[in-house]
């Protein structure tokens, strides 16, 4: 029976590409996966595009294939990355000319269609209300402020790509886990809207796959459990990113490359299947729905667990939309006191600045205050037992305003305490410019309105040179 290995990639904008490595010289791997997109990272992306209408796209895509093809070209592993984001076709030129300055060769296909701002007021006329999916609020309230508008693809236009003998595919937003599940229906010819429950199953089974692996270290012991249990993952500075070798049944097999830290076992597996789940007998993506209700996972021991068992349900007839609009600016800052009495000193200056914004009139919509190393994860759940005991207490303020001016006023509110407020203050982090602040809107739309297209070209400088 026709196995493929798949190997996770980034997991997240920013992620290492080093594990990626040891999947390709030693994992044999016949993909790469990589998931550079989380949906703030596209308020990240909108930032970059506002400032270069040619970025828009994850930046460390270049440099990662350029350290990458290398290893992969001569092993013929494909690439299917998401790093697109705002502005695929900028994306793989970027990378195209990078091939070409080196006299690689690759086919570079471009994924495109969910870019749906150009088209919302077609949408709208069409019946869609784009309402916003938890609140049902209307789209009008924040219709003038939008700065991107982004639908999650499915698995259809990566399948293309690659049966165009596309080397390496570049996506915009696509759903996270049908950058694993195309090269599967691609490689197997399993049909992506099947008439029979086995065909369900199987695109099911590729879900599960997609999901184990697109968080990369967090499917093989990273960013695993807790009161010690992270402790006992080995070598986690060198640790494998999760392979899986699937069937052409769907049956699948997750591992990692021989040699790599991190571990691979029913509970680091376990807890990754769950990972922003809300309801695990109805997962919805966009190529089929994931029940997980009897789905099994078989620790075979040696960093090899079995993945079976997976039930589908016929695909959503909706897709979702990550929609971002301009939601005011930010400003903040962040000091430090020392002990004795470091929170009192803290919570003072608080004080401080709040009578400060109401003297000069600075109005804002939102104040947070928090401890960093007290509070700030824990929020009202931290231990308040030895607050007076505290060797240090780092204060850090944010407002989110409508107005830059006031935003870039809130952290002048502060050097002054340095000689003037209370005593041993230190660690002033200084005053940083406003940043914008992008909200999130998302919404579904009939995926019958949605216009994927496909682009493959072909990067070859080597040839044109020796002519």
């Amino acid at each position: 029976m026709k196995r493929i290995r798949i190997g996770a990639g980034l997991g997240f904008y920013g992620d290492s590409w080093e594990p990626v490595r040891a999947s390709i010289e030693r994992g044999g791997v016949h993909y790469i996966a990589s998931d550079h997109l989380a949906e703030l990272t596209l308020a990240i992306l909108q930032k970059d595009r506002a400032r270069d209408a040619g970025l828009g796209y994850t930046r460390d895509l270049v440099p990662m294939l350029s350290a990458l093809w290398p290893l992969a070209a001569p092993r013929g592993v494909r690439f299917v990355l998401n790093a697109g984001g705002l502005n695929p076709r900028g994306a793989s030129a970027a990378l195209a000319a990078a091939f070409a300055a080196k006299g690689w060769r690759a086919r570079i296909a471009t994924v495109s269609g969910d870019d749906v701002l150009p088209r919302l007021d077609a949408l709208q006329a069409a019946g869609e209300t784009l309402a916003h999916l938890d609140s049902g609020a209307p789209l009008a309230e924040v219709r003038d402020r939008l700065v991107f508008a982004n639908a999650y693809l499915g698995a259809a236009p990566i399948v293309r790509a690659l049966g165009e003998g596309a080397d390496i595919v570049v996506t915009g937003r696509v759903a996270d886990a049908a950058l694993f599940l195309a090269p599967l229906v691609h490689e197997f010819g399993w049909s992506l809207e099947p008439r029979d429950a086995a065909g369900l199953d199987r695109l099911a089974q590729g879900l599960v796959v997609g999901h184990l692996l697109e968080c990369s270290g967090q499917g093989s012991g990273g960013n695993f459990g807790s009161m010690g249990a992270w402790q006992e993952i080995a070598d986690p500075t060198h640790i494998g990113y999760p392979i899986a070798e699937v069937a052409e049944d769907g049956d699948a097999l997750i591992t990692k490359a021989p040699g790599t830290g991190g571990r691979i076992d029913f509970d680091t597996l376990r807890q990754q299947l769950l990972y922003e789940v809300h309801d695990p007998r109805r997962y919805l993506a966009p190529d089929v729905v994931l029940d997980m209700d009897a789905l099994r996972l078989d620790d075979l021991g040696a960093d090899r667990v079995r993945v079976r068992g997976a039930i589908g349900h016929a695909r959503p007839e909706r897709l979702k939309i990550v929609a971002g609009y301009n939601d005011g600016w930010m400003g903040q800052c962040v000091i430090g006191f020392s002990w004795p009495d470091a929170l009192a000193k803290a919570r003072a200056s608080i004080e401080s600045v709040r009578t400060q914004l109401a003297e000069r009139g600075l109005a804002v919509d939102e104040l947070h205050s928090e401890f960093l190393g007290h509070d700030a994860f824990l929020g009202p759940h931290a231990d308040r037992s030895h607050e007076t005991e505290l060797n240090e207490v780092w204060l850090r303020m944010a407002v989110r305003t409508r107005e830059q001016r006031t935003a870039d006023a809130f952290p002048r509110l502060f050097p002054w305490l340095a000689l003037s407020g209370a005593p041993y203050m230190g660690g002033f982090h200084g005053i940083t410019p406003a940043s914008r602040l992008l909200g999130v809107w998302p919404s579904l739309v009939a995926r019958e309105r949605i216009e994927e297209r496909v682009e493959v070209t072909l990067t070859d400088t080597a040839a044109a040179r020796d002519a």
